[in-house]
């Protein structure tokens, strides 16, 4: 239907609400659904009960494509605050607001129809940009990409500097055949962020509190409305956040068995679900001592991806044939070397490693660059990890600094 409505009236907008409406119009309203009728910004004019299925009658002058109504209410009403704006929306689950409708045939407070979106012409992201572009080799390319499809939800975990940001964004461009930014949205969990902040909670307003959905409920519809297209939802620091508090009852609704079943929200009478062409990132760092366990209801609901150093991997080799600097080649096998020494650490282990994002750049490969790199990168990680062992973290010190100098 998108294709048609360009072919006639400009490839210059996207169509998606208007292609939806066209839809449903035809397929998806059903004898005896019951039909608003609003007028502008604040009046609803009618309500009718559907008694006929799609029909095109070509004797008409206009409004050929018909179904008949039976008008229950015809007139001029108040609407009971704040209504959806698109031109044909099913309101089902929208129970609270249904109930005002239906008690009062009140009017409506909602803006004007919303202009179609222009159409944005993307660059083509293929699976061979992202191997490209990530060091990683086809193979695991393929688990990554079979995991995400098969599960829904992700968790890309590893070290610091592994390029978990980088990856997820790149993943979300590889499976959409391009870069469309519009359908990827990207959060940060912390301690202190809720279920009010990432669904929907009341908030100030100059008038006392209103309810305000969030960035995850809002992803949602706009992901509903074009369900012939993938959309990715990335969460940074996954871990660090109460997963459980913070989805609420959504935690169900995002199996991916459980995709497209409807539930009561918490804040609002809507019953909502969550589209099956949406899938979950999130990124863990492997490294932060800080966090607690990660809790069972996390672990069901997603696969886990270990995203390793790849300092031995065909690209990073090629980054390094390319760069053609023997002080770097000498800092990546003083790293790999750490990496060894790490993971047979008892304190820390494989999932402290140093990842190898750490030396790669735009900039110019300077001996700058590559000791500041050292000092304020390297080392402090170091300081960290062994902050009562003192004499590991001047070995290692001794060790990169002496790969820059000899």
């Amino acid at each position: 239907m998108k294709t048609k409505i360009k072919e006639l009236y400009g490839a210059e907008y996207s169509y998606i609400n208007s292609a939806l409406a066209t839809w449903q119009f035809a397929n998806e309203i059903q004898v005896g659904d019951i039909v608003y009728v609003k007028k502008g910004k604040l009046k609803i004019i009618g309500r009718g009960i559907v008694k006929s299925d799609y029909v095109f009658d070509n004797k008409r002058q206009e409004y050929k494509h018909i179904r008949k109504i039976n008008w229950t209410h015809k007139g001029d009403w108040e609407h009971p605050g704040q209504a959806v704006i698109k031109v044909l929306t099913e309101i089902t689950p929208y129970t609270e607001y249904v109930k005002k409708l239906e008690a009062l045939f009140i009017d409506d407070d909602t803006a004007d129809i919303p202009p179609e979106e222009r159409e944005i012409k993307y660059d083509p992201y293929t699976e061979d940009d992202f191997l490209n572009e990530v060091f990683m080799d086809s193979e695991s390319y393929d688990t990554l990409i079979n995991l995400l499809r098969s599960k829904k939800n992700i968790i890309l975990q590893g070290a610091p500097g592994v390029g978990k940001t980088f990856v997820a964004k790149r993943l979300a461009f590889s499976m959409m055949g391009e870069k469309d930014t519009s359908r990827v949205m990207m959060v940060q969990f912390h301690q202190s962020y809720s279920y009010e902040d990432f669904i929907m909670g009341f908030r100030p307003s100059k008038d006392g509190f209103e309810l305000t959905p969030g960035p995850f409920y809002q992803f949602c519809k706009k992901a509903q409305d074009d369900n012939e297209r993938d959309y990715f939802f990335i969460i940074d620091e996954i871990n660090r956040g109460n997963v459980s508090k913070i989805f609420g009852e959504l935690m169900m609704l995002i199996e991916k068995e459980k995709r497209g079943e409807k539930l009561r929200l918490l804040y609002s009478d809507e019953l909502f679900s969550v589209p099956e062409n949406i899938y979950i990132v999130g990124m863990m760092n492997t490294a932060d001592r800080s966090l607690a366990i990660i809790d069972y209801a996390l672990r069901r609901r997603f696969a886990f991806f270990e995203l390793e150093p790849a300092f031995d991997s065909d690209g990073f080799k090629a980054l390094m044939q390319r760069i053609n600097n023997p002080k770097f080649n000498a800092l990546v096998g003083q790293i790999k070397a750490l990496n060894e020494f790490i993971g047979k650490d008892e304190s820390l282990g494989k999932g402290f490693r140093i990842g190898h994002s750490y030396l790669c750049t735009d900039e110019e490969i300077t001996d700058e660059w590559l000791e500041s790199v050292v000092k304020y990168e390297l080392l402090p990680l170091l300081s960290e990890y062994w902050f009562d062992e003192p004499s590991k973290i001047e070995q290692w010190a001794r060790r990169l600094s002496d790969a820059l100098y000899d």
